[in-house]
């Protein structure tokens, strides 16, 4: 068996790379207060299956009617293993916390996925620089700064949101190195059986479905189409194609959104603490995604 060929990180900030970034930044920060309406009146585990099945059938249909070809045997395996770690055991683990746990906390914990990615990357010999591991640093320092004094989470929610980013830095890293389908065919893949993995859960936790409300569907219905067939194609493609820091710089965005999305909607308060937070947090996610200078010695040259 051959091994999976590793994309080469992009040095430059193309177009492409950009507009995924905007995506992921802005539309995963809603989602935290998404899934939070979301739980209100659906079962957690068993609103993911949903989520993640119902947006991975449409993609999986939209790309055979275009030609695409279906996974082989061991693509699916491998897109199993990632959707298990990066949908069961990322999102899952955090949609089960935010039971009891306001969204903004979530978002707070979650941001210190830059740098398990940064440690896990190692793991397959890619380096983090000096700069990176000082905008990690900065970021860190913006989200305590943010959430002073307005840490809400039991010990067991605070775990799984320290559980979470830990199963989905591992599995972003991981797919760089397995035989993934190609393109869009992976997150279809990965969203299919992952959503298999989250319902076989919910069953196994007991879960019941009752009457959901209005606002639990509509948010559903964004966590969805937004948050799984568009922010989550993007982010597959920030990690094959871009460093793990600047990969995962959105967890330092996300709570951004998810506060401000707070403040004009759920009615909070930020004081004067918070709104400097944030200017220290866009510091260090700056600092990540800044794009490294291009090395002088010729391509390919080395030991």
């Amino acid at each position: 068996m051959s091994a999976a060929v590793t994309p080469a990180p992009a040095r430059v900030l193309t177009p492409l790379v950009l507009l995924c970034l905007g995506t992921v930044y802005v539309v995963w920060g809603s989602t935290y207060f998404g899934i939070k309406v979301a739980i209100q009146t659906l079962p957690p585990l068993g609103m993911l299956a949903a989520r993640f099945g119902v947006a991975g059938a449409l993609l999986l249909l939209v790309l055979r009617l275009r030609g695409a070809a279906l996974p082989t045997a061991r693509q699916w395996a491998a897109s199993a293993a990632i959707g298990t770690l990066l949908l069961g055991g990322g999102t899952g683990l955090v949609t089960l916390a935010e039971r009891d746990a306001s969204s903004s906390v979530a978002a707070m914990i979650i941001a210190v996925s830059p740098l398990f990615a940064a440690l896990f990357g190692r793991l397959w010999g890619e380096r983090t620089g000096g700069r990176e591991w000082l905008g990690i640093a900065v970021g860190l320092i913006g989200i305590a700064l943010l959430n002073a004094g307005e840490l809400r989470a039991t010990p067991l929610a605070a775990a799984l949101l320290v559980l979470a980013p830990l199963c989905w830095t591992f599995g972003s890293q991981w797919s760089r190195h397995l035989p993934l389908p190609p393109g869009l065919m992976g997150s279809a893949a990965e969203m299919l059986t992952g959503g298999g993995v989250l319902l076989l859960l919910s069953l196994l936790m007991g879960e019941r479905w009752g009457a959901p409300s209005a606002a639990s569907l509509w948010a559903l219905a964004y966590l969805t189409v937004f948050g799984s067939l568009l922010a989550y194609s993007a982010y597959m493609y920030l990690v094959a194609h871009t460093r793990p820091a600047l990969a995962t710089s959105y967890a330092y965005v996300n709570p951004v959104v998810a506060v401000l999305l707070g403040v004009g909607f759920g009615g909070e308060q930020l004081g004067t603490l918070g709104w400097a937070a944030l200017g220290v947090i866009l510091t260090g996610v700056l600092l990540v995604v800044w794009p490294r200078r291009a090395p002088t010695h010729p391509a390919g040259a080395g030991a």
